[in-house]
Protein backbone atom coordinates (compact mmCIF):
# COMPACT_ATOMS: atom_id res chain seq x y z
CA UNK A 1 0.00 0.00 0.00
CA UNK A 2 1.17 3.52 -0.63
CA UNK A 3 1.31 6.12 1.93
CA UNK A 4 -1.53 8.21 0.55
CA UNK A 5 -3.66 4.96 0.61
CA UNK A 6 -2.24 4.03 4.19
CA UNK A 7 -3.46 7.84 5.14
CA UNK A 8 -6.73 7.62 3.87
CA UNK A 9 -7.60 4.42 5.48
CA UNK A 10 -6.47 6.04 8.80
CA UNK A 11 -8.70 9.05 8.34
CA UNK A 12 -11.48 7.07 7.28
CA UNK A 13 -10.87 4.66 10.91
CA UNK A 14 -10.78 8.02 12.63
CA UNK A 15 -14.42 9.17 10.89
CA UNK A 16 -15.88 5.90 11.94
CA UNK A 17 -14.76 5.83 15.59
CA UNK A 18 -15.93 10.32 15.92
CA UNK A 19 -18.89 9.42 14.49
CA UNK A 20 -20.14 6.22 16.80
CA UNK A 21 -18.62 8.14 19.79
CA UNK A 22 -20.59 11.36 18.59
CA UNK A 23 -23.33 10.20 17.11
CA UNK A 24 -23.15 12.70 14.48
CA UNK A 25 -24.63 11.46 10.68
CA UNK A 26 -22.07 11.25 7.85
CA UNK A 27 -24.31 12.78 5.24
CA UNK A 28 -26.56 15.96 5.38
CA UNK A 29 -29.67 15.40 7.25
CA UNK A 30 -32.84 17.48 5.10
CA UNK A 31 -35.18 19.44 7.87
CA UNK A 32 -38.55 18.38 7.96
CA UNK A 33 -39.82 21.27 9.81
CA UNK A 34 -39.09 24.18 12.34
CA UNK A 35 -39.78 20.95 15.29
CA UNK A 36 -37.37 18.77 13.06
CA UNK A 37 -35.08 21.39 13.44
CA UNK A 38 -35.13 22.14 17.16
CA UNK A 39 -34.78 18.47 17.68
CA UNK A 40 -31.47 18.20 15.69
CA UNK A 41 -30.12 21.27 17.25
CA UNK A 42 -31.02 19.88 20.60
CA UNK A 43 -29.39 16.42 19.86
CA UNK A 44 -26.13 17.76 18.06
CA UNK A 45 -23.77 19.65 20.03
CA UNK A 46 -22.53 21.24 16.56
CA UNK A 47 -24.86 21.69 13.47
CA UNK A 48 -24.11 23.49 10.14
CA UNK A 49 -27.21 23.97 8.75
CA UNK A 50 -27.34 24.83 4.79
CA UNK A 51 -30.36 27.04 4.06
CA UNK A 52 -30.92 26.27 0.17
CA UNK A 53 -32.99 25.93 -2.89
CA UNK A 54 -33.40 23.61 -5.59
CA UNK A 55 -33.33 26.40 -8.32
CA UNK A 56 -30.29 28.22 -6.84
CA UNK A 57 -27.29 27.52 -8.93
CA UNK A 58 -24.57 28.51 -5.88
CA UNK A 59 -26.67 26.19 -3.71
CA UNK A 60 -25.73 23.11 -5.99
CA UNK A 61 -22.10 24.28 -6.10
CA UNK A 62 -21.87 23.99 -2.40
CA UNK A 63 -23.64 21.04 -2.17
CA UNK A 64 -20.74 18.41 -2.40
CA UNK A 65 -18.89 20.54 -0.20
CA UNK A 66 -21.58 20.42 2.96
CA UNK A 67 -21.68 17.01 2.46
CA UNK A 68 -17.84 16.32 2.44
CA UNK A 69 -18.23 18.42 5.68
CA UNK A 70 -20.89 15.57 7.35
CA UNK A 71 -18.85 12.96 5.82
CA UNK A 72 -15.56 14.01 7.52
CA UNK A 73 -16.31 15.97 10.94
CA UNK A 74 -18.31 15.22 14.16
CA UNK A 75 -20.59 18.62 13.11
CA UNK A 76 -24.07 17.68 12.07
CA UNK A 77 -24.96 18.83 8.28
CA UNK A 78 -28.56 20.07 8.23
CA UNK A 79 -30.46 21.12 4.73
CA UNK A 80 -33.10 23.53 4.97
CA UNK A 81 -35.18 23.83 2.06
CA UNK A 82 -36.19 27.52 2.00
CA UNK A 83 -39.27 27.04 -0.64
CA UNK A 84 -40.47 24.22 1.53
CA UNK A 85 -40.04 25.58 4.88
CA UNK A 86 -40.07 29.60 4.31
CA UNK A 87 -41.14 30.21 7.57
CA UNK A 88 -37.70 28.82 8.79
CA UNK A 89 -35.83 31.26 6.15
CA UNK A 90 -38.06 34.00 7.19
CA UNK A 91 -37.27 33.38 11.22
CA UNK A 92 -33.48 32.99 10.60
CA UNK A 93 -33.68 36.26 8.24
CA UNK A 94 -32.32 34.09 4.72
CA UNK A 95 -32.43 36.83 2.41
CA UNK A 96 -29.65 35.29 -0.17
CA UNK A 97 -28.85 31.47 -0.72
CA UNK A 98 -27.11 29.70 0.01
CA UNK A 99 -26.92 31.23 3.68
CA UNK A 100 -25.33 28.72 6.45
CA UNK A 101 -24.88 28.85 10.17
CA UNK A 102 -22.92 27.31 12.11
CA UNK A 103 -24.74 25.80 15.76
CA UNK A 104 -23.14 25.27 19.49
CA UNK A 105 -25.41 23.67 21.41
CA UNK A 106 -28.36 24.94 20.03
CA UNK A 107 -27.12 29.05 19.74
CA UNK A 108 -26.07 30.44 16.64
CA UNK A 109 -22.03 30.55 16.31
CA UNK A 110 -22.00 31.95 12.98
CA UNK A 111 -23.53 33.04 9.64
CA UNK A 112 -21.95 32.48 6.07
CA UNK A 113 -23.95 34.31 2.90
CA UNK A 114 -22.46 32.70 -0.06
CA UNK A 115 -20.61 29.38 -1.48
CA UNK A 116 -18.07 28.84 1.07
CA UNK A 117 -15.25 26.72 0.47
CA UNK A 118 -14.56 23.56 2.22
CA UNK A 119 -11.12 24.96 4.20
CA UNK A 120 -12.97 28.38 5.65
CA UNK A 121 -16.19 25.81 6.64
CA UNK A 122 -13.63 23.47 8.17
CA UNK A 123 -11.75 25.34 10.42
CA UNK A 124 -14.88 27.55 11.82
CA UNK A 125 -16.59 24.28 12.19
CA UNK A 126 -13.57 22.79 14.29
CA UNK A 127 -13.46 26.32 15.30
CA UNK A 128 -16.17 25.35 17.84
CA UNK A 129 -15.10 22.34 19.18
Amino acid sequence: MSDSEDIERIRERKREKLAERTGAPDEPIHVEGADHLAELLGKHGVALVDFYADWCGPCKMLAPTVAEIAAETDAAVLKVDIDAHQDLAAEYQVQGVPTVYLFDDGEISDRMVGVQDKPTLLEKVQAVR
